[in-house]
């Protein structure tokens, strides 16, 4: 079994407590000290399933803004172009369809920036990631697509997007 550091324990400690004051808004002695001892028990619980590496990554301004920026503008540019795409199939008649499942290839090498495209690939309509399966040294993500008329590169192409180049910018190194 793993042993949980400090830096991990306190790095999750604050993303918790950053979310209690969200989710609460408030700043009322009880509240932060509720809020504390909730946001330590859960970062002694789960800060090894989290925190794999450099614990205090998120503090970079330039990667904040690096996810600030892919959560509020480039993946809802993509969710809205998809939204667009699917009506215009929806409201065509659906006649040429030819749904299936497609292997497309991605370079991303961290697990959290893989499960982030999986659910950014997910969220958008007409596709659902499947399966992530690791082949020839680099990940292959399956995903079930409305057109899947072509597989590989170009099929990445249509349905990653801009997503990939901005989540890497977010995780990787």
């Amino acid at each position: 079994m793993r042993k949980t550091k400090a830096p991990a324990v306190i790095a999750t400690f604050v993303v918790c407590f950053l979310f209690w004051l969200l989710l609460t808004w408030s700043v009322k002695p009880q509240e932060l000290i509720a809020g504390a001892v909730v946001s330590l028990a859960a970062a002694l619980f789960s800060a090894r399933f989290f925190i794999h590496e450099k614990a205090f990554w998120f503090a970079n301004p330039a990667k904040l803004f690096t996810g600030l920026f892919y959560w509020v503008c480039v993946f809802p540019g993509e969710l809205i172009k998809a939204n667009l795409h699917m009506a215009k199939l929806v409201l065509g008649g659906c006649k040429n369809l030819k749904p299936g499942i497609v292997k497309i290839p991605s370079s991303l090498e961290s697990d959290y920036g893989r499960a982030a495209l999986a659910n950014s690939i997910t969220l958008t309509p007409g596709t659902i990631t499947m399966e992530i399966v690791e082949e020839e040294g680099k990940p292959w993500y399956y995903v079930h697509w409305i057109e899947a008329e072509s597989d590989g590169e170009e099929a990445g192409e249509a349905i990653k997007g801009r997503m990939e180049k901005w989540i890497r910018r977010f995780w990787e190194k």
